[in-house]
């Protein structure tokens, strides 16, 4: 499995270095598939680089530690990028009430903002439940196409061998196909879908093209010429096609008394024009090759035929199968404004998601200011659309250039203050991972504007890079003093407090929210220097016991390396590597399974057998890191037990971690 979604990246990405002023400055582009993402409940820290705490690490850890345990004074938390209300019981009931009462058209969009203040408690199963609901009320295509490959990405089917973009889940909810059907059912989105009932019946266009075009041939009244070809046509038939043909085949024009019209400067072809022909006898559309059914768009746009439009529409949109013809037909669908064949495009570059966010071409079609409006004006930029890519491209690198577009491009989308605040503090986090921080600023200052009082931390952390810690320091204090305290203002303004008087903002944060991670790690690093090794074990240890997360394993094995308790340092790095496999340890310096490599050589290595009995002792006593940590070792040695997998399956949707466990 790839490391776990933004809103568990938040709360379980390893740490990252955060070098001191007067140090070099980090590599943001990182060398590891999570450099560069957000963490919610990560701390950042880097550890003495210039030499080891000898009173803490003797030789043999000192080798294990070679950068040295983390640092108070360089630790940090971070700024979410989520909505976080003050009063969340409250805001979830409006937004219950809201949804009771509103219209049907807006329940989707409300679903939507219910899922933007729910990420911050990092539960996937509520999440799961708001998109669904979100896909269940949603009344147009793109909508439906949004939120079914949205539904889609979290349940990471991408990471899965021989799996298509495309293929069908069997239920309207996810199928590529019910997203293209125009209509509003929330009552049938659960049931199964009609992809494995579609009739089979073949027939041969080709054969049915020609016997059809016989007996039409007697019918025709009318001949139009392209260059020196004639193509012979029904009048009656033709001006059906559109008010434009029928004014000029019946009207007061010309060609309405003649039986030869010249077509030759309309921008069609000869086959182009048989085809028109065919089609005003037989109203189908799939008797064409694409290219000839583009040509019939084209058509159909200039002379107004909306009803060959829609037929070569929704063919088009039906042959869009892989991002080669999506990228191709894309094109031609906002060109000509077929709001199904960039739907249907959309479908199959959102289901890539997120390997087609690595191709320069998608990227074109979404980041740019110009790339949006071609897109809105064939009725496909939404805030579904750009939230959606925005949260893609914030797990993937934080600090690239496409995370920052697409997120300004949410910006321009926000109609609605709470849309408005989150795409602003959403950018704001951005900009300040990439260290702009005047720029990280205003956009803070611009949530806050909006009602987002969460966003009045991100003001205060700017003005701390830019050395303004005072300042920083009596903004949080005022908002602990106006409004209800809540543990992260706490949490905040310990950062900017020092000696007793920080202790004790971070044990009323604790107070308030015991999930919040960082007053623990701050603690347990405090009583490390103070060469109280054991004392930090305990207080890691309060927050591992109810919230697994792996930047508090890696800290906590930081600890037994150094006291030298390999074999429990071992057991939390492979506890670690079952949730996040690709994890680097030690400010990414060392990959989890080097380090695994060099500990097995500090503890003794027991069989498969020892390994079974092991398990049952540890699954007895209700110990499930130090089970999860023996079933990552059995498969090692034997990674195609399935049994052993499901055992872990169960172990980590136990500990809450469902991404992990899929």
């Amino acid at each position: 499995m790839r490391g776990l979604k933004l809103i568990e990246r938040f709360k379980s990405t390893q740490v990252h270095a955060l070098n001191p002023p007067d140090s070099t400055v980090v590599n943001t582009t990182g060398s590891s598939p999570t450099a560069g993402k957000l963490s919610n409940h990560r701390v950042k820290f880097i550890g003495s680089k210039l030499k080891s705490n000898k009173d803490c690490c003797v030789s043999g850890a000192k080798t294990l530690i070679p950068f040295g345990l983390p640092r108070t004074d360089l630790l940090e938390p971070p700024i979410e990028p989520h909505l976080k209300p003050i009063q969340l019981v409250e805001t979830l009931a409006d937004l219950y009430r809201r949804f009771e009462t509103c219209l049907e058209s807006e329940k989707s969009l409300i679903c939507i903002e219910q899922y933007s203040i729910l990420s911050s408690l990092g539960d996937p199963k509520l999440l799961r439940r708001c998109l669904c609901a979100a896909r269940q009320h949603a009344f147009d295509v793109h909508s439906k196409v949004v939120l079914s490959a949205w539904l889609r990405y979290e349940r990471r089917e991408d990471e899965l061998d021989d799996v298509s973009p495309m293929d069908c889940c069997r239920f309207i909810l996810e199928c590529p196909k019910a997203t293209l059907v125009s209509g509003y059912d929330p009552n049938s989105i659960y049931d199964h879908c009609k992809c494995y009932q579609e009739c089979t019946e073949s027939t041969d266009p080709q054969v049915s093209k020609v016997n059809e075009f016989l007996t039409f041939e007697e019918d025709s009244d009318i001949s139009f010429f392209v260059g020196n070809e004639e193509i012979n046509c029904s009048r009656f038939k033709i001006a059906a096609l559109s008010s434009p043909f029928k004014a000029m085949l019946y009207g007061n024009f010309m060609e309405s008394k003649s039986y030869k019209i010249d077509f030759s400067q309309n921008g069609i072809s000869v086959e182009g024009m048989r085809a028109v022909d065919l089609y005003s006898r037989t109203r189908r559309a799939d008797l064409f090759s694409p290219e000839v059914v583009l040509e019939l768009l084209s058509f159909a746009n200039r002379f107004c035929c909306d009803e060959m439009k829609s037929a070569c529409d929704i063919h088009l949109a039906s042959l869009v199968s892989c991002i080669e013809d999506a990228l191709v037909l894309i094109e031609y669908g906002l060109e000509e404004r077929a709001n199904f064949l960039v739907a249907s495009c959309l479908q199959v570059l959102l289901r890539e998601l997120p390997s087609s966010l690595y191709n320069p071409k998608v990227m074109k079609i979404f980041c740019s200011f110009e790339a949006r409006e071609r897109l809105a004006s064939a009725g496909h930029a939404s805030f579904f659309l750009y939230y959606f890519l925005s949260q893609v491209a914030m797990e993937e690198n934080v600090v690239s250039n496409a995370t920052v577009m697409l997120l300004e491009r949410l910006r321009e989308c926000a109609t609605e203050k709470w849309q408005k605040a989150l795409a602003m503090h959403q950018l704001g986090c951005v900009l300040l991972e990439r260290q702009e921080y005047r720029s990280a600023q205003c956009c803070f200052e611009v949530a806050t504007e909006a009602g987002h009082v969460y966003s009045l931390a991100g003001i205060a952390r700017s003005r701390y890079k830019q050395g303004q810690q005072y300042s920083a320091y009596k903004l949080m204090s005022s908002l602990i003093s106006k409004y209800k305290a809540v543990g992260w203002m706490y949490q905040e303004r310990s950062l900017y407090n020092v000696g007793k008087e920080k202790i004790a903002d971070l044990n009323i944060a604790t107070e308030l929210d015991p999930t919040l991670p960082f007053p623990y790690k701050y603690r347990a690093v405090s009583k490390a220097e103070e060469k109280q090794t054991r004392a930090a074990i305990s207080e890691i240890d309060r927050i591992i016991g109810f919230k697994l997360a792996p930047d508090c394993l890696e800290l906590r094995a930081w600890f037994f390396i150094a006291i030298e308790d390999y074999g429990s340092a071992l057991r939390d790095i492979r506890a670690l590597l079952t949730l996040e496999p690709n994890y680097r340890m030690f400010n990414e310096h060392v990959s989890g399974d080097n380090l695994i490599e060099l500990l097995n050589h500090k503890v003794q290595q027991g069989s498969q057998a020892d390994c079974w009995m092991q398990l049952y002792d540890r699954w007895s006593c209700i110990d499930d890191i130090g089970s999860l940590a023996i079933v990552h070792q059995m498969l090692v040695n034997d990674p195609g037990k399935s049994l052993l997998r499901f055992r872990q399956s169960l172990l980590l949707l136990r500990l809450n971690c469902q991404k992990a466990a899929m």
